[in-house]
């Protein structure tokens, strides 16, 4: 005979887990600070500048 499965625990492990690939998910689609997003479009804004002053026409 098997064991018995305590549904209320394999309920609250899978629930676990997928909030933990939830998290994942979020931190790789949400993962960069407000600052840290500023800092890297005024990163690019310069770098597009720049590359603008020296183009030849």
């Amino acid at each position: 005979m098997n064991t018995p499965i305590n549904l209320n625990k394999y309920k609250k492990q899978k629930a676990r887990a997928d909030k933990k690939a939830q998290a994942a998910e979020n931190s790789v689609k949400f993962g960069l600070t407000k600052t840290e997003r500023l800092n890297a479009k005024n990163e690019t804004q310069k770098r597009d500048a720049h590359l603008d002053g020296h183009k030849s026409e």
